[in-house]
């Protein structure tokens, strides 16, 4: 009987050992399942954030670039605007001055008509 006895504390001992393990193995996966839980919910978060961010910074660099392109707009329209401004007062003064060169000869014309051959005495 003291073998029986023997063999039976063995194997509760060891009953109670491998019941031991798995105690520490199922607590091993429950500790690594809400660890990966933890993990996919950063992760979505950040996906959501990174997401959200983006959209911002399309919206914003849209904006700036349409905001540039007004800017250029209005530039360039009021260059051509200047430019034909002073084109056309450029012309009417070009052509008052020769208007007024022309006049200007027309009267030496008439009231300078001196010969161009020298008298006889004056020699």
């Amino acid at each position: 009987m003291k073998i029986a006895s023997l063999i039976a504390a063995l194997v509760a001992t060891a009953a109670l050992t491998v019941l031991g393990q798995e105690g520490v193995v199922q607590d091993a996966k429950q500790g690594a399942k809400k660890a990966g839980e933890t993990v996919k919910d950063g992760l979505e978060t950040a996906a959501e954030k990174t997401k959200e961010t983006a959209k911002t910074v399309g919206k914003k660099t849209k904006q700036a670039a349409e905001t540039v392109a007004r800017k250029t707009k209005e530039t360039v329209d009021g260059t051509g605007e200047k430019a034909s401004e002073s084109t056309q007062k450029t012309h009417h003064k070009s052509r008052k001055a020769a208007n007024k060169a022309k006049a200007q000869g027309t009267e030496e014309q008439t009231t300078d008509r001196e010969p161009n051959t020298p008298a006889p005495t004056d020699r």
